[in-house]
């Protein structure tokens, strides 16, 4: 036997009441006091945060679900801790709290800091088991400092692990076939809808019941551990999403845990949310804040997980999101700031930044709060990324118009470049646009069906050639008619059809030709990387521009066209003469696309006829609702 679990000191207990114990999950939970050869937890120590109740007690599969006394820490302060070690409890024993309030209430609760849980509609904690997983990621994890540092691309592809393909249902299946499907389309990371424990699949893990505790629907922990290491072996990157905005009111679960509003604020104007009926966290109290800090720790310590998206992150800042007059009560100043998110928002990206500096933190932040990238330092919120709403919307509201209309909407597609690098952008075609009535992807284009297959085409062509990171939700590369139901998986069938499997096909290519062409991604935070050509071709529906790469030793020329008109003979600017591979077209036939540019034309020769404000230029053929990249490296 090994003895595992440490003493509850007086430094725990004072960093706790802080805020500041960055290591929750070893004071907290279930710990186990002793560890046998087979690596089985034996004689459990349980502990949880009650500072209301007027009792505890711990029942279980060890104890016949008879209630056992935990007894307050003690301490000079009141911690409003409870513990107590029951010998007979060990691993996959299932257990919950037995909360006494103070009006003599009796709760049935799981445990808040539960490291693993019960498959739902069960709802007990299970101690769990003991870390085994040896890690053999070293490499992935030495280097992954790169997507941070801009040497190496950020390219995500997000997924609900439940609809991604049924029959694959475990995470040793998911890491296997998810890792061969992303390595196939050249994407460098992956984006984990909520795999925290949440009690119903429809809020697709939105609605978190277990913060420290993967999801039982694809296995344990330990599981999990084998995912990631398969994923990082392979070359791809992790992320998970983070939800620490909100949490349901089950009554099992944290809502209002002992009896009182102990997590979530008391005051209904900011401790509940108005649109997903559920509770808001008070980020003024230390030990509740202390709680999400410790957990976003968590994921990244043993996990090894590359980064959080942060969800909901606008629904934080202001104290009347969603609220109509007289049901918010402004901060101190009496503004609509609120504060105490604020506080804990730039804390957690300040934590997270010293502890794993190679980690990404993205916010899910849909209003023009300025700064969400910069330091805190600088009064920033301290983010490394976020996703730009701004450009989805406006990009996907022009595509949506008949092409005839587009012309007169013509600045939708130029205006997010006029803040491109305000902050450091992931361009996102996230779950959120194909749900709830809103309809696919290739539904949303405008125009008759093949229009719509090359419009999408050319969608992807344009967002991969923009500043920012792109984001894509599974089953965007199978160009599906219908919206993404979670009760079904994708439907991969479309593959066999010339037209899906085009554009399936255009996806690898691109992510391909941006490993070729770094200029496409190496100079996304620094403006003198974009040179628009033209921007106002508003009669043609037309667009260049020039991404460059350092030092202008290469450089890749888009040219996009929104109309079903082919423009022949079009003359574009280049920096400097001689050939130029035609890197992209999406409309060439290899994607279902016309062909009309022909075979021949692989390349174009650029002549010193000064154009578009570059000293070269050169005529080529841009097909119809298409998309072409040109890349060529300086001859000097």
């Amino acid at each position: 036997m090994a003895h595992v679990a440490r003493p509850i000191g007086d430094l725990d207990l004072h960093l706790f009441g802080e805020g500041t114990h960055r290591r929750l999950w070893e004071l907290l939970g279930p710990q186990a006091m002793l560890v046998d050869d087979a690596g089985s937890a034996r004689s459990i120590r349980f502990g949880v945060w009650a500072p209301n109740a007027t009792a505890v007690a711990v029942i279980g599969d060890w104890n016949d679900w008879t209630p056992e006394a935990l007894a307050p820490v003690k301490s000079d302060a009141p911690t409003g801790i409870w513990t107590m070690v029951a010998p007979a409890a060990c691993t996959g024993h299932r257990y919950k709290f037995v909360i006494t309030t103070a009006d003599g209430r009796t709760l049935y609760k799981a445990d808040p800091m539960a490291r693993q849980s019960e498959l739902p509609p069960s709802d007990a904690s299970v101690v769990p088991t003991v870390a085994a997983h040896e890690w053999t990621d070293h490499e992935w994890m030495h280097g992954r400092r790169t997507t941070l540092d801009g040497t190496s691309p950020l390219r995500i592809y997000e997924v609900h692990l439940g609809s991604w393909k049924h029959g694959v249902d475990t995470w040793d299946e998911l890491a296997d076939q998810l890792a061969g499907h992303v390595l196939r389309l050249g994407f460098t990371h992956v984006e984990l809808m909520p795999i925290a424990e949440h009690p119903f699949g429809g809020s697709w893990g939105y609605q978190v019941s277990g913060y420290f505790s993967p999801t039982a629907r694809f296995g344990d922990p330990d599981g999990f551990r084998r995912f990631v290491d398969v994923l990082h072996r392979r070359g791809i990157g992790v992320i998970v999403d983070w939800v620490p905005a909100h949490f349901p009111r089950d009554e099992w679960s944290l809502a209002r845990f002992d009896g009182t509003p102990l997590y979530e604020h008391p005051d209904p104007r900011r401790g509940e949310h108005p649109d997903w009926g559920t509770y808001v966290f008070d980020y003024g109290r230390n030990q509740v804040r202390n709680f999400l800090v410790a957990n976003a720790l968590y994921w990244l310590d043993q996990f090894h997980v590359d980064g959080l998206r942060v969800d909901a992150v606008a629904s934080m800042l202001y104290l009347d999101y969603s609220r109509a007059h007289g049901e918010w009560a402004p901060n101190e100043y009496g503004g609509r700031e609120h504060l105490e998110a604020l506080a804990f928002l730039r804390e957690t990206t300040g934590v997270v930044a010293d502890e794993f500096p190679d980690a990404l933190m993205i916010a899910e932040e849909s209003t023009s709060w300025p700064g969400v990238t910069a330091p805190t330092a600088n009064g920033g919120l301290g983010f490394t990324h976020k996703w730009n709403l701004g450009w989805m919307h406006d990009t996907l509201d022009y595509l949506a118009l008949d092409p005839v209309h587009r012309s007169h909407h013509h600045n939708e597609m130029t205006f997010a470049l006029l803040y491109a690098y305000d902050e450091r952008f992931v361009l996102p075609l996230s779950h959120d646009e194909v749900v709830h009535g809103k309809g696919s992807l290739l539904r949303k284009m405008g125009g008759d069906d093949w229009q719509r297959f090359a419009a999408l085409r050319a969608l992807y062509a344009w967002q991969w050639s923009l500043p920012g990171a792109p984001l894509l939700f599974m089953g965007a590369e199978l160009a599906p008619w219908q919206e993404w139901n979670d009760e079904s998986g994708l439907p991969w069938h479309l593959l066999d059809h010339a037209a899906h499997r085009g554009v399936h096909d255009l996806l690898g290519a691109l992510n391909r030709s941006a490993d070729d062409w770094p200029a496409l991604w190496r100079r996304d935070d620094d403006p003198g990387g974009f040179q628009w050509l033209d921007a106002d071709d508003a009669a043609h529906s037309l667009y260049a521009f020039t991404r460059w790469d350092v030092d202008g030793t290469a450089a890749v020329t888009c040219i996009a066209n929104f109309t079903p008109v082919p423009r022949p003979g079009y003359r574009v600017g280049l920096p400097w003469g001689g050939p130029w591979e035609v890197v992209v077209d999406t409309d060439d036939a290899t994607w279902w696309g016309s062909g009309h540019r022909g075979e021949e034309q692989r390349s174009v020769t650029a002549t010193d006829d000064a154009w578009q404000s570059l000293g070269s230029s050169a005529l080529i053929d841009i097909g119809p609702m298409s998309m072409v990249w040109l890349g060529a490296r300086s001859p000097g």
